[in-house]
Formats: C-alpha cells, sequence, structure tokens
C-alpha cells in the first residue's frame, strides 16, 4: 500500500507528501531525522491531518501532485472531510483513494488531536 499525507506544521502550514511505510515517514518528519523532508525540518511538524491510501505508487505520487495544487482553504476542506471528487473530477480516479482512520492507522504520537 502507498500513503499520501497532509501534516500541519506548527506555523499552521500544511506540508503533503506521499509514502510506502507511513509511520516510519512520520518518524522521519517529526523527529527531524535527514531522511525527512527538508520543508517539515524548517517548520516543525505538529500533527497528521489527513491519510489516503492507494494501491499503487503512481496513484500516490498523482494524488500529491494534485493536493498541491490546492490552495490552503482547499486544503483544509479536504482535511475537514470533503470529498477528493470535490477537486479532482476528471483528473484523477478518485474511487482509487480511500481516507484513511487515523486512530486505526497512527501511532498515537502522530494522530490528530480531537
Amino acid at each position: 500500500m502507498y500513503y499520501t499525507y497532509m501534516i500541519r506544521c506548527t506555523d499552521n502550514s500544511l506540508y503533503t507528501g506521499m509514502t510506502n511505510n507511513l509511520n516510519k515517514r512520520m518518524e522521519e518528519h517529526f523527529g527531524r531525522e535527514k531522511e525527512g523532508a527538508k520543508y517539515t525540518k524548517s517548520h516543525q511538524a505538529k500533527m497528521v491531518e489527513a491519510v489516503w491510501q492507494s494501491k499503487e505508487k503512481s496513484l500516490a505520487c498523482k494524488l500529491e501532485y494534485r493536493i498541491k495544487t490546492l490552495n490552503k482553504s482547499e486544503k483544509e476542506s479536504l482535511i475537514k472531510g470533503e470529498r477528493l471528487k470535490k477537486y479532482f473530477t476528471g483528473k484523477i480516479d478518485c474511487r482509487r483513494y480511500t481516507m484513511i482512520n487515523l486512530e486505526k492507522e497512527l501511532n498515537n504520537k502522530y494522530r490528530k488531536k480531537k
């Protein structure tokens, strides 16, 4: 499985990325490891906001690219549960992505706090 995710940073900015090992990648972002993204090294990661699962790497990359083209309010809308098809119909096959339950998939320290 592959994952496309959005992380909120301490300055309230949003970072979007993709991985095939979600917990390991979160360790890199939140621990500011050398393997982590340059962005989350300079904008400290605060919490994971949303994660979508797909079966192929190419699908995860396409979703990452599409999310990065959205403005901040559109990204916030996705975080609140808006369906991908609102923004991406005709651009990607939205049926091939599943928004996952963060409580089941992530270690407690990275989950969105309610």
